[in-house]
């Protein structure tokens, strides 16, 4: 990698990401076997690095072992054995609690699907009798997960085969990284308000909302306790960018970036710029084009506040996540 493209990833944040090791190719499922996802091992592994983590295995299951399900006792869905009906809810459990600096300090965690110790949605439910009586379960590991860490960016690995939540679900691994590596430096209220205004178009797309209550608190950083702004700003963050940016908002922002840039165009790159972004709109080009498009200009032209805006950038462009024109 080049000396300027180095700098620039470095920019876009190093996030940290917890997973269920059998997804990195580890051969530790019930069977021996694994269930390798190339969209991490070969897409996003270069860009981050990775805390691998299988519940079962670390309870000392084996591999291979007997399998596992959830079944309602007495209204609680419990981790059971298939065969011998053995509880390892508790355990399981307590995996999370085991690893909790280090999941303190991830920015994303990316879940074995219909796993009964990592699955997040939808895990089916058994009676004693072996009857399916619901579709709703989570894993047991996921639930301590999420109650440990509120917040934290989660998806399973079937659901980043959709383009959408696989560009969303990067996109906050990206933000929320830059963000732990700003409160692990020694900053300055300045520091934030910087942050605050290189994400202003990005919380934008997401919630207006969120942008404004995030300022608010950035702006009152110099009169505040350190701890109690990193922890009001860090939740502020994290629910602004866990809003879906949908089209609409998405064509907004891009037209708040069109007008710091619009008037230093003539009038053909002007209209072919607000072109570009109704096609968008109305769902006929990739996002990836009026964002490429601005980047020109912004570039061009140099305008410095729009060329720093994490928008249009919001993590590495070979990951090419803005390109289905779903997104």
């Amino acid at each position: 990698m080049r000396g300027h493209e180095k700098h620039e990833e470095e920019a876009l944040g190093r996030p940290r990401v917890g997973v269920s090791s059998c997804l990195l190719g580890a051969p530790v499922r019930y069977n021996g076997g694994h269930c390798r996802f190339r969209f991490l091992t070969e897409e996003l592994s270069p860009y981050v690095d990775w805390l691998p983590v299988c519940p079962e295995a670390e309870i000392g299951l084996g591999v291979p072992r007997p399998t596992l399900r959830l079944q309602r006792r007495a209204g609680s869905d419990r981790v059971v054995g298939a065969r011998d009906g053995s509880d390892h809810t508790e355990e399981l459990a307590a995996v999370a609690d085991k690893h909790l600096d280090g999941l303190r300090r991830l920015d994303g965690y990316v879940l074995k699907h219909k796993s009964p110790s990592c699955g997040m949605f939808a895990l089916p439910v058994f009676d004693e009798e072996g009857h399916r009586v619901g579709g709703r379960g989570r894993g047991a590991f996921t639930s301590r997960l999420a109650e440990l860490v509120p917040g934290l960016p989660m998806e399973e690995q079937g659901r980043l085969s959709d383009p959408s939540l696989r560009e969303a679900f990067v996109e906050r691994l990206f933000a929320h990284a830059r963000l732990r590596e700003l409160w692990e430096s020694d900053w300055r209220p300045r520091d934030l308000v910087g942050f605050h205004s290189r994400h202003k178009i990005q919380l934008m797309a997401h919630t207006p909302e969120g942008y404004r209550e995030t300022g608010r608190i950035a702006a009152r950083a110099g009169a505040r306790d350190r701890d109690r702004t990193v922890r009001e700003y860090t939740d502020a963050f994290r629910r602004a960018l866990a809003v879906p940016a949908g089209r609409g908002r998405h064509a907004n922002a891009l037209q708040h970036v069109f007008g710091m840039i619009g008037p230093l165009l003539d009038e053909n790159r002007r209209k072919d710029l607000l072109a570009a972004v109704e096609d968008y709109r109305r769902g006929q080009v990739p996002l990836s084009l009026p964002v490429a498009l601005l980047r020109h200009h912004c570039d061009a032209e140099e305008v410095a506040w729009a060329c720093r805006q994490t928008y249009l950038r919001p993590y590495p462009d070979s990951l090419g996540l803005r390109h289905p024109v779903a997104v």
